[in-house]
């Protein structure tokens, strides 16, 4: 799996410095040999993989108000030992919001490597950031255990300072894109 990993890494198209340099990063991470998935709850390893789904509707994403990092988040979860990250993705959308993910691009879009906030504050997320195509106007249920709310929003009225500090580069990069739909 840590070749198909790696690969999915590969095909990420830096968007700038930040992004370029976490690619160097995670591909150096991935090659070490450690282990890159979590295997226990919340933060063992102290790095390890995450994937992020952002659910879009045209000009429109869906967010959810994360309880644990206090933030509007796109959904997402980490990547279980032997999983694919894109069938994280997928076993994420149907877990959290009861839906089946259809994939808007073949490959994630952006990767980023974060430290953790919130109430598991103190780790650091390697984040593989995939698109799925949504519909604003289905209604959307939600695991209420992990979020207070979902919400869609408009690409330029996502309340940035309170979402992952990496939103505003994604979305920049994400509607700079040409769409598959």
């Amino acid at each position: 799996m840590r070749t198909e990993i790696r690969r999915e890494v590969e095909c990420i198209a830096p968007l700038d410095d930040i992004e370029r340099a976490a690619k160097l990063d995670v591909l150096d991470w991935i090659d070490s040999g450690v282990e890159v998935c979590r295997i226990e709850k919340p933060s063992t390893p102290p790095k390890h993989l995450v994937s992020y789904f952002a659910l879009v509707d045209h000009e429109y994403i869906l967010l959810v108000d994360h309880i644990n990092a206090e933030l509007w988040l796109p959904t997402g979860g980490h990547v279980e030992p032997g999983e694919h990250p894109r069938t994280a993705a997928l076993r994420e959308a149907r877990e959290e919001l009861s839906i089946e993910g259809e994939f808007l691009f073949d490959e994630p879009v952006f990767l980023t490597v974060t430290e953790t906030v919130g109430k598991t504050a103190g780790h650091t997320d390697v984040s593989l950031w995939y698109v799925l195509r949504g519909n604003r106007n289905e209604r959307v249920s939600f695991d209420d255990s992990e979020f207070r709310s979902v919400a869609w929003f408009h690409k330029d009225d996502v309340p940035l300072e309170r979402s992952d500090i990496h939103m505003g580069r994604f979305l920049s990069k994400l509607y700079s894109r040409p769409r598959q739909d």
